[in-house]
């Protein structure tokens, strides 16, 4: 047992909600925190009071920072923070209206931003901690259908490689999780969002990205389970892995991304 303090954001579901129970499994303690959390302690049920259940809009940087006290007054200290809560904009990049897409990057990027400034104060004066960054593979790739979703992922990724380096000299570890395609709640229209102008030359094409959606829905080929079991074992390692890749399809389109890069980067340094 590692006895770690976990806080989770976006524990009400899908990948938070298995850490959430995982961690619990594993002798650790919890703050799962979601924006809605009916029935969430009652589902976790942990065995004594080892489980904090808050509500949290990661959008409210206010909420974030005294979610973070409340916390710190019921168990002292934070040893992982997961940076999990996030919603997917899909569509076409010119379908997708202007406050879709500013909310795509308020709950993806600074949303995440809020939670870890209110934490990473504690995780300094502790000289101690891990802040899990629950990316995508499409924060490596992107593709038709997913550009404002990547840019978000993109940018959070740049972000915490940044803020990796910033805070390793003070003992706190970062681990960026990309994932492929999972077999959770994520393509569900509650957390998926499809932008809605209608543009003639993009019908076909939307059309055809709809019905993918919609199918892959719930038969996505990977198991959120084992990547919760990964994840709540490099929390309790000395030396947590910095980056992890899961699933075959996030290492094939990581793999091929790399492949191009550096085909381009030749052919660049060609021409000069």
């Amino acid at each position: 047992m590692t006895d770690n303090v976990w806080f989770i954001t976006g524990a009400g579901r899908g990948l938070g909600y298995l850490l959430a129970r995982d961690a619990l499994r594993a002798g650790d303690r919890v703050v799962a925190t979601s924006q809605s959390i009916d029935g969430l302690a009652e589902s976790l049920s942990p065995p004594d009071d080892s489980l904090l259940v808050l509500p949290l809009d990661v959008t409210d940087a206010e909420a974030a920072s005294a979610t973070h006290d409340a916390a710190i007054e019921t168990f002292g200290r934070i040893d992982v923070l997961v940076n999990n809560a996030g919603r997917a904009q899909l569509g076409w990049f010119e379908t997708i209206p202007e406050e879709d897409v500013r909310r795509q990057f308020e709950i993806n990027l600074f949303g995440a931003m809020n939670v870890a400034r209110a934490v990473l104060p504690t995780m300094r004066r502790q000289r101690s901690g891990l802040v899990v960054t629950i990316s995508s593979v499409n924060g490596l790739v992107s593709n038709p259908g997913g550009s404002i979703y990547s840019a978000s992922k993109f940018a959070l990724e740049g972000w915490m490689e940044g803020v990796a380096e910033e805070i390793a000299p003070l003992g706190i570890h970062s681990l960026i999780v990309e994932p492929g395609m999972m077999r959770t709640n994520f393509l569900d229209p509650s957390s998926a969002r499809q932008g809605d102008l209608d543009i003639a030359d993009y019908t076909e094409a939307v059309a055809g990205f709809r019905t993918f959606i919609t199918e892959a829905n719930g038969a996505q080929q990977n198991d959120p389970e084992e990547l919760s079991a990964l994840i709540v074992a490099e929390a309790s390692s000395a030396e947590p892995a910095r980056r992890l890749l899961f699933g075959a399809d996030a290492h094939e389109w990581a793999s091929a991304k790399c492949e191009q890069l550096a085909t381009e980067i030749n052919a660049s340094n060609a021409r000069a």
